[in-house]
């Protein structure tokens, strides 16, 4: 089962993602040839979360330069500087497509662009460059695992005092999270559910909630079987409760990722965090936003810059799950349906993948640099923690 808390998988030149779309009910690992099976990988779903995605996008490169390096003629593009140059931006300018709204493949792929210009200027060759574009993409992937641990820490710690500094004992936190921010959406340990991950590993927990986050269920589905697996005490609820969760219990924070932080600290997260967040606010409960730096885009001044993904209608419509009664396929699996909610033919079907929680209903923002808090201004100053 642990293996299912693993996103990708690296053996030599093999590229493995597990299917998130048939989680939790199967362990489906698949195959990434090609840049082009990334592209579709991310752009279906079959991974998601911004640091994995980001991620991906790497590898796949790097796997991709790599054999261009091993192959017997070399392929035409590595005849010059100029022709790798070329080649490369159109590759990463297609990757850049998959998902418009998470920044950490925006970020991925500009560094490889700044790695290919600083090599180029350097004089270097075209199979050196190849060279050094495929360490650097290697290495985009490596980093992840380190600095989730380290926010989590951070993020972890600061709740800790901030409960202490109202007078509680800082023990026995119970804290709400939406969408699936854990192993499954990073290279390992998680942003916001690494948070809640290591206020368990530290005694200091009490209950992970977690919102289904319709329409596609990534809290029901790999959240849920992130925390059974890592036995953490958890409660689902589903999205519309979470008004009701901090009426009738003690809830003492919201932890959530981010797809993109703008410079004022608005912040684009999964559909369904800007309710929990007005409802955060409404009872005084701290709003924390765990994320890479590379999910924080100074570029774009605010929420109003960051462009929102719609997804296909047909998303928003069909449910898919296992069978129940549970019945087996002829491998051994459960055997899953997917299943149409509403009548066909409705005349419209919003469906946004995001929304922009303002930065005015946040307490903090965590990245693996420290935890930024607002000034006497009401303001989030980043340059800390970027």
């Amino acid at each position: 089962m642990a293996e299912t808390l693993t996103s990708i998988q690296l053996s030599d030149d093999k590229i493995q993602i597990v299917n998130q779309l048939v989680l939790p009910h199967t362990t489906e690992w698949l195959v990434i040839d090609t840049i082009e099976q990334a592209h579709d990988a991310i752009r279906s779903m079959k991974i998601r979360g911004a640091p994995a995605i980001g991620s991906l996008a790497a590898l796949a490169f790097s796997q991709h330069l790599a054999r261009a390096l091993r192959s017997s003629p070399p392929p035409d593009f590595l005849s010059s500087p100029e022709a790798l140059k070329a080649h490369v931006s159109q590759k990463l300018d297609f990757l850049f497509t998959a998902r418009p709204t998470a920044v950490n493949l925006g970020a991925a792929t500009r560094r490889l662009a700044r790695t290919l210009q600083t090599s180029s200027d350097a004089g270097k060759d075209a199979r050196k460059i190849a060279e050094d574009l495929v360490e650097d993409g290697k290495q985009i992937a490596a980093e992840d695992v380190g600095r989730n641990k380290a926010m989590a820490k951070w993020g972890g710690d600061w709740l800790v005092e901030l409960v202490k500094g109202n007078g509680a004992s800082g023990d026995g936190l119970n804290v709400l999270t939406v969408c699936n921010t854990g192993s499954l959406a990073t290279s390992g340990y998680g942003t916001a559910l690494g948070l809640i991950t290591h206020l368990h590993e530290t005694g200091k927990l009490g209950r992970a909630y977690f919102t289904q986050t319709a329409p596609y269920h990534q809290g029901s589905r790999l959240t849920a079987l992130e925390l059974k697996t890592l036995q953490i005490p958890s409660t689902m609820i589903v999205d519309t409760m979470v008004g009701s969760l901090f009426q009738h219990h003690s809830i003492h924070a919201v932890a959530v990722g981010a797809d993109r932080i703008a410079r004022n600290g608005d912040t684009a997260n999964k559909i369904g965090t800007y309710n929990a967040a007005v409802l955060a606010a409404r009872h005084n409960i701290p709003f924390i936003v765990v994320a890479p730096i590379t999910t924080v885009d100074l570029d774009v001044a605010d929420g109003s810059g960051i462009p929102i993904e719609h997804r296909p209608p047909l998303e928003a419509c069909i449910v898919r799950g296992a069978l129940y009664p549970p019945s087996l396929d002829q491998q051994g699996n459960k055997a899953q349906a997917a299943i149409m909610i509403p009548p066909e033919g409705l005349d419209g079907i919003y469906n946004p993948s995001f929304d922009v929680t303002p930065a005015e209903l946040i307490t903090a923002i965590v990245t693996e640099k420290g935890v930024a808090v607002k000034g006497s201004d009401g303001r989030f100053d980043l340059s800390n923690v970027v």
